[in-house]
Formats: structure tokens, sequence, C-alpha cells
């Protein structure tokens, strides 16, 4: 594999680096120029990702964002060449279960909570050194959901979750005021990647959500996150909800009888 010197280079952390966002991010950035540090739990994912650019490009580790002591191993094994960090990427997380509250598995709830929670929190302040030392321009951009604000069957604890990431978000920048870190909730709707498989375990359930609609995809989402993470330093943007065009805020329900 040809050498390429990337001392000068800007690195960007992804958790959830094996599929959707994740994977389709690490490309994007890999392809302007940037260092990457991609994790997940799939580790042959991740060397396969690895193994699409240059050697010293991207840097691969394993993680899992349910055990915060993987977590902190991970990122205290970073090498040098990776260690400054000029943009977090929170994406790993998921949805477990479609059924409504209370037909609902308490274990699904618990790893929802510990996934998309837990793991943003233990990801975020053990990586808050390296952002640091990035100075001007650093960001964090964790990744929501419409369902933070659009409550929908079956939505619950997932829902929660994300209405957590986008308070997070909102209170990090508070606490992070008047230094150099950046924080954006980016809050998705509709978009075909592995979300539905892993949340029902049925490729049929997930090839027939997208059926006659054209949804955001991972590449959609990754330009949004390139586009973030290059604004000018003063440039924070809080938020950004982004749906496909064939998806649209839907009115309160009102159940009658």
């Amino acid at each position: 594999m040809a050498h390429q010197d990337f001392s000068a280079a800007k690195t960007i952390f992804i958790t959830g680096a094996t599929s959707g966002f994740g994977a389709a991010t690490a490309r994007m950035f890999a392809q302007n120029g940037w260092k990457v540090v991609g994790t997940g739990r799939r580790e042959e994912r991740l060397k396969e990702l690895q193994a699409e650019f240059l050697e010293g490009q991207i840097h691969v580790v394993p993680m899992d964002l349910t055990d915060e002591s993987s977590i902190k191993a991970a990122i205290d094994a970073l090498p040098e060449s990776h260690s400054t960090i000029d943009c977090l990427f929170n994406n790993g997380g998921l949805a477990l279960g479609v059924d409504p509250v209370p037909n609902v598995s308490r274990e699904q709830w618990r790893t929802m909570v510990d996934t998309n929670i837990m793991g943003v929190l233990d990801v975020t302040l053990n990586l808050l050194p390296h952002l640091k030392r990035a100075g001007k321009g650093a960001s964090i951009v964790n990744v929501g959901s419409i369902a933070a604000r659009f409550a929908y069957p079956g939505g619950n604890v997932y829902g929660a979750t994300k209405a957590f990431t986008r308070q997070f978000s909102y209170n990090l920048r508070a606490d992070l005021a008047g230094g150099d870190i950046r924080v954006t909730s980016l809050e998705p709707g509709m978009a075909k990647s592995e979300f539905t498989l892993v949340r029902t375990g049925s490729e049929e359930a997930n090839e027939k959500l997208y059926e006659d609609v054209l949804p955001l995809v991972p590449q959609d989402i990754a330009e949004i996150v390139w586009f973030l993470a290059t604004r000018p330093a003063h440039v924070n943007i809080n938020c950004v909800e982004v749906m496909p065009v064939a998806q649209t805020p839907s009115a309160p329900t009102i159940t009658r009888g």
C-alpha cells in the first residue's frame, strides 16, 4: 500500500463506523484528506474500511458503546498520529423493538439507554481533552433523530434517548461556552441504512419501509457532517433537522370514541 504523510491532516473520530452514516462519513472525510479514527463492534468491517485508503490515514479500533472500559481503552490507546481530534461524530446508536408500552422488552430498553445515552456521554467525556488539543474549530456532532420531537407508537424509549441527545448537545454547548469546541445536534428523518434491519431483525421489513419512497441515504448525512465540521471556527450550528421530501412533520394524533 502506498505511503503518504498525513501529519498535518485533521482527524475525525467516528463511532459506529462499520455501516450507514458512520461508514459514509469516514469515506467522505478520508477522501477529502482527513485522518479517521473508525470505531465499532464489527472489527472485520472496520478493517475493510481501513483497507480502502492509504496506510496511516485510517486508524480502526473495536469499541463497544455499552462498555465504559472498552471506550476508555480505545481512546487511551490512540496513536499519537490520531490523538488530536478535530471532530467527534457521535454516530453509534440503535433502536430496538417496535411494540408500544406495555408490550416491550426491558432488556431492549436498557440496551438503547446504555448505547444511545451512556455511550455518547462516555465517549464525549473521554475524548474532550483530545478535542481541546485541536483548538479553534474543533467540533462535536451528535446524531439525534426527528423522533426526539415527533412521537409515534412504538418509539417510546428510542425517541426519549434522542430527546436526551438534543438536550445534552445544548447543555454541552453551555458548559463549553467561551472555549473552542462547537456542538451540533444532527437530527435525520427517514434514512435508508441498517436501522430497521437492526430494529426488527427482518430484511423484508427493512425493504418494505422504503417501498415507493426516496429516503435519505448515508451519503446525504456524510455531506452534512462535512459541512458542519468545515465551517469557519467562529460558526456554531446548534441543530440540523433533515428529512427526505417524501416525509413531513405530522399533525398530533386524535383518538375518538
